[in-house]
């Protein structure tokens, strides 16, 4: 064996011991519809990520691939990448579909069910997620009707219970009529509308056998919290090539405990979030979605306290933090506050 390929054995040995046990998983919504930029990515931006993807050899795997070896605690290897499609827009199978087919990279699809059944141009239809999936694509669940989830005012708590299952479950039946009795089982994957949850809802998911999947970003890890499965959104505006690799190369924020896990703001606002760190970090920097930065203070050499510059607006937000790690990779951590 010559020097270089030793070298190569002994890098990649490296990279795999420091890396492994984390994947990243992508989001995606309507594909070269340029008149919704807010949801959408141009045609170059996703083929560029692709071809990044095939050129550099990630792993691509179906999301419900990743949460098994979660759920096992069984260590992911390096460079695993999840890319999942909510909605079930048009796009997905006009523009993104064949894209996906021709570097034959499996993605997951999460489906509201009565989306489909309205017949309405805008989106698949059965048959043609029907004839996706006898290519590989899985799909999963994202309510019956796209309703926000959380209790309303007028809400009694069991009204509140039977509205939501009743979203859910309807919504797997719907995908085990049309798309067989495995579809969208061992594990049950749910999307959270809107990315909107709070602890009470995650709780419903949970008891209800699902793994609740978020838009909040930041990589995934064997302690990720499989009622809150993280996301990086892709748009336009934030899905340049060089946007992408920089979160391709995200680690989950070694992180022992936060102070608040409750999303849902019902007080003070702007809320104040403390993050205990497992080890001491340098240069970590908190942010807005917005991208703006927030003031935070040292509590102790591991634990710091965030505070926005200003109240929360409606309808939600971020706090965002990141701290280099090595080897060029970034830790990563957001918590998402809703204001109703």
């Amino acid at each position: 064996m010559n020097s270089k390929k030793i070298l190569y054995l002994l890098l990649f040995f490296i990279s795999s011991t420091l890396f492994a046990n984390s994947a990243v998983v992508f989001m995606y919504h309507r594909f070269g519809e340029a008149k919704y930029p807010s949801t959408n990515i141009t045609l170059k931006q996703f083929e560029s990520q692709l071809d990044y993807l095939e050129n550099n050899h990630y792993n691509i795997w179906h999301l419900s691939k990743i949460i098994k070896y979660i759920q096992n605690k069984k260590t992911l290897p390096p460079k695993t990448v999840a890319l999942t499609i909510d909605d079930a827009y048009i796009s997905t199978y006009t523009n993104a579909y064949p894209l996906l087919k021709s570097k034959n990279f499996p993605f997951t699809v999460i489906v509201s069910t009565n989306q489909i059944d309205s017949k309405s141009k805008n989106y698949m239809t059965w048959n043609q997620m029907r004839e996706m999936q006898t290519n590989g694509t899985e799909f999963a669940n994202h309510t019956k009707s796209h309703d926000f989830l959380l209790q309303q005012k007028n809400e009694t708590d069991t009204i509140w219970k039977d509205r939501v299952t009743n979203e859910i479950e309807k919504a797997q039946s719907r995908l085990h009529q049309e798309l067989g009795e495995d579809a969208n089982e061992n594990p049950r994957l749910f999307s959270y509308p809107f990315g909107e949850y709070d602890l009470k809802t995650a709780k419903l998911v949970r008891e209800l056998g699902y793994i609740g999947i978020t838009q909040t970003s930041g990589a995934v890890g064997l302690d990720s919290d499989l009622s809150k499965i993280t996301r990086f959104p892709m748009a336009e505006s934030f899905a340049s090539l060089n946007s992408f690799i920089s979160k391709l190369n995200t680690l989950p924020m070694p992180i022992e405990s936060v102070s608040q896990k409750e999303t849902l703001i019902k007080e003070q606002n702007p809320p104040v979030l403390r993050i205990k760190f497992k080890k001491p970090l340098e240069n970590v920097g908190c942010y807005m979605s917005s991208g703006e930065a927030i003031d935070f203070k040292w509590i102790s050499k591991t634990e710091i306290e965030i505070k926005a510059n200003e109240p929360i607006k409606p309808p939600r937000d971020k706090y965002t933090c990141t701290a280099p790690s090595e080897n060029g990779k970034w830790y990563w951590y957001s918590h998402l506050w809703i204001v109703k």
